[in-house]
């Protein structure tokens, strides 16, 4: 546990699996959360500017967008897009114009080991709360007329839906994820691996997990997305008591994967947790860093709207 593996909950605080996802998956798609972010994309272009930049032919240059041709910098042009190689050859000012090069297929990958079912005191399970940032993902990609698949894996990948931008997609989506639940170990690093073989073209892929694993093969699975030429989103979602321990006293952990046992003193266990898992945080954020992959560190006392908004401001300012 203490190599980076949170993954363990006391025995007294069974988890259990939330039986009302098949009935209503519609309720990740919380009318007020898609309200909000679909305004921002009305109005201030934010979405297609920040999180999706460069699609449908926005001025941001993104993974999207090709080169088209050279103009003369008029005043009110934005600097940014001076040619600066042409200006030290000619003196003059000249601007890069770009264009949409093809929608982005994306592709929402979720992790269903047995970790993912676990919550300690929120509403919502690692799974859940997942469910919840891929439905608002799809939306917004749907939307925009891109098309989305999902990918879902344990030791295997386990379902695949083909990306498609019509609207009955995100249905499809929801439909198949709420009628799974997370169970056994997990290889993200094999299934990752896999993805990167399955996938044709260039494609955003968004990874939903918790990360329940030795950081170095997942790390060397992502690196071969990215020379695929994939853009890569990572989702590290841990349960608000895994990010922040809030045990006491004599505690008896299981682990949620495999039949084994701890007893441990919380209190004097704290520090090196807390600092084990930052480390663990630490390393994927400095090492997804390295390889231009976007790393997203939330835990489930965030609320999920809350978390996906401040990342896409945070991408926004990045173009």
């Amino acid at each position: 546990m203490i190599r980076g593996n949170p993954g363990v909950r006391p025995v007294d605080h069974p988890v259990g699996y939330n039986t009302c996802m098949a009935a209503a998956p519609e309720k990740y798609l919380r009318p007020e959360v898609i309200r909000q972010v679909a305004r921002l994309d009305l109005r201030a272009k934010f979405i297609v500017e920040g999180f999706l930049s460069g699609l449908h032919a926005s001025p941001f240059h993104g993974f999207s967008v090709e080169f088209s041709e050279h103009r003369r910098y008029v005043p009110g042009d934005d600097l940014k897009d001076l040619d600066w190689n042409v200006y030290a050859k000619t003196d003059k000012y000249y601007l890069k114009k770009f264009q949409a090069e093809t929608n982005v297929t994306g592709y929402l990958a979720m992790d269903l080991s047995a970790s993912m079912a676990y919550t300690y005191r929120q509403e919502l399970t690692k799974f859940e709360y997942c469910i919840c940032l891929a439905a608002a993902l799809g939306y917004l990609m749907i939307h925009q007329q891109d098309p989305v698949g999902l990918v879902t894996f344990d030791t295997a990948i386990r379902a695949s839906l083909p990306p498609r931008s019509r609207r009955t997609q995100l249905a499809a989506i929801l439909s198949l994820l709420a009628n799974l639940k997370p169970s056994g170990t997990t290889d993200i690093a094999g299934c990752l691996h896999q993805l990167a073989s399955m996938v044709r073209g260039k494609s955003l892929i968004m990874v939903f997990s918790d990360l329940l694993t030795e950081p170095a093969p997942v790390l060397e699975s992502l690196h071969h997305l990215r020379h695929r030429g994939h853009e890569v989103i990572l989702f590290h979602v841990l349960d608000e008591a895994e990010v922040h321990f809030p045990f006491d006293g004599l505690i008896e952990f299981a682990d949620v994967e495999t039949p084994d046992l701890l007893t441990i003193d919380a209190k004097g266990m704290r520090g090196d947790y807390l600092q084990a898992v930052d480390s663990f945080r630490a390393t994927y954020r400095e090492e997804c860093s390295k390889a231009n992959i976007d790393y997203v560190a939330i835990d489930t006392s965030v609320t999920f709207d809350k978390a996906l908004l401040q990342y896409l401001v945070q991408r926004q300012r990045r173009f």
